[in-house]
């Protein structure tokens, strides 16, 4: 599991469009990482959408924000389409950091246990040092809460 003072290895996933995303490029900005188990299911969806709509106020503040699941491409970039979602999604078919980062685990529901991703937010100082995280996420205000987390955090450098 990824702790607050860790960095993560780097890495390279495909988003949406196609794109490669280095991690170790994206040194410079923060980064914002949120983790949802399933492109198109409502509690994912509002999820996404909140953060869509608080994507200029994460901009002006300089920082990045990535949505991220095991789905494929495909299935990501019809996410995309479908809500108008304006962050890159990044697929995490091969769990290349949904295993290391903690977030792939051991869920139950309704008597069910299996293995899925656990909603998750992380947030990344601009040294890719992970600098706060969510786990067990509730949708509801969270795009919010991530917001006001940056500004605490990163008041001085903007």
């Amino acid at each position: 599991m990824l702790e607050v003072g860790d960095s993560p290895a780097d890495f390279t996933l495909t988003d949406d469009r196609g794109n490669e995303v280095v991690w170790s490029e994206l040194r410079g900005q923060p980064v914002v990482v949120f983790f949802y188990p399933k492109a198109s299911t409502p509690g994912c969806t509002k999820e996404a959408c909140a953060f869509r709509d608080l994507g200029a106020e994460f901009a002006a503040r300089g920082v990045k924000v990535f949505g991220a699941s095991a789905d494929t491409v495909k299935r990501q970039s019809n996410f995309r389409d479908k809500y108008e979602l304006t962050m890159p999604l990044l697929a995490d078919e091969d769990h290349v950091i949904l295993e290391p980062w903690g977030v792939w685990a051991e869920k139950k529901n309704y008597g069910k246990t299996y293995m899925g991703i656990v909603r998750s937010t992380f947030v990344f100082d601009a040294q890719g040092v992970l600098a706060h995280k969510w786990t067990n996420v509730r949708v509801n205000g969270h795009a919010d809460k991530v917001l006001a987390k940056v500004d605490e955090l990163f008041a001085e450098e903007n």
